[in-house]
């Protein structure tokens, strides 16, 4: 998502009780935030996702997580004219990684008896935005068929070099995929990067990103990511080895992000060496 250029308007931070106050941009982690004394605005590209992560953040506790809780508005709502409003988290991304999967172990115990929302059981459907390539690339690692959901969505096929090598990469992954005996769970599933680190204080997190996976398969794109782009150390993989059925979520945890690469139209070149080094591993690894 592009951030605004302008503020949130008038309306919104009254509505937030926010009176007069002057938002100023914050150039962080908040996908084109405002922040207002200790408040944080922030656009809103799914209504039905925000309000589920808001109603969430509002009591989840974690053992050694800071969690931005939700600001309702004045009439209750979580959600205003394309708007959230969250306290405001200290600190900035790190590269702690080690820190992150457990921190990943420690969210998603609490995360496993969490319902299903009803909104990762629709498929991805035009008119497509981020979401849509997001689900669609996170389905194309575990259908028979890989990308069907995002042929069948209309999902544009990449026509650049570096897309279409990162769908020949992800088929020739898909051949390597066995059944796997562990079970799906509410997990997010965009840490890398988003976690924010202040000294010695407990890690923070801002949203949640929900996806139905197995809680190692959330713990493998933190992985992934800080392989591919992270410069994270080989060793990581090896460190993280005793999570449930590892070698196969690595792998779709990686072909999740080859379809990432494929389907969105944000991508860049720059980006696919990192995946293809990520993918020499996992080919050694199954």
């Amino acid at each position: 998502m592009t951030a605004p250029t302008t503020p949130p308007p008038a309306h919104v931070l009254q509505t937030f009780g926010l009176g007069k106050s002057e938002p100023l941009p914050l150039d962080d982690v908040t996908e084109g935030g405002f922040r207002v004394g200790e408040i944080v605005l922030t656009p809103v590209a799914d209504h039905a996702r925000a309000a589920w992560s808001a109603a969430v953040r509002e009591n989840l506790s974690v053992d050694g997580l800071r969690v931005s809780r939700p600001v309702r508005a004045t009439d209750g709502r979580y959600v205003v004219s394309g708007w959230r409003a969250d306290t405001y988290v200290a600190g900035l991304p790190e590269p702690r990684y080690d820190e992150i999967v457990a921190l990943a172990d420690r969210l998603h115990r609490v995360t496993a008896d969490f319902e299903r929302p009803r909104f990762l059981l629709q498929p991805p459907a035009p008119p497509i935005t981020d979401v849509d390539v997001f689900s669609a690339a996170d389905r194309g690692a575990w259908e028979e068929q890989p990308l069907r959901s995002a042929r069948a969505a209309g999902i544009a096929e990449p026509t650049s070099p570096d897309g279409q090598r990162s769908v020949k990469l992800l088929k020739m992954l898909a051949t390597l995929r066995k059944d796997v005996d562990v079970q799906p769970q509410l997990v997010h599933g965009d840490l890398f990067g988003t976690v924010l680190f202040a000294g010695s204080a407990a890690p923070g997190i801002t949203d949640l990103v929900p996806y139905w996976r197995p809680a190692s398969w959330a713990a493998a794109v933190v992985v992934v990511d800080a392989l591919a782009w992270g410069d994270a150390d080989i060793d990581l993989v090896d460190r993280w080895s005793d999570q449930p059925e590892w070698p196969q979520m690595m792998l779709r945890a990686t072909m999740f992000r080859l379809g990432v690469h494929a389907l969105h139209p944000s991508s860049t070149a720059a980006a696919l060496p990192g995946l293809e080094h990520v993918v020499d591993i996992v080919r050694l690894m199954v």
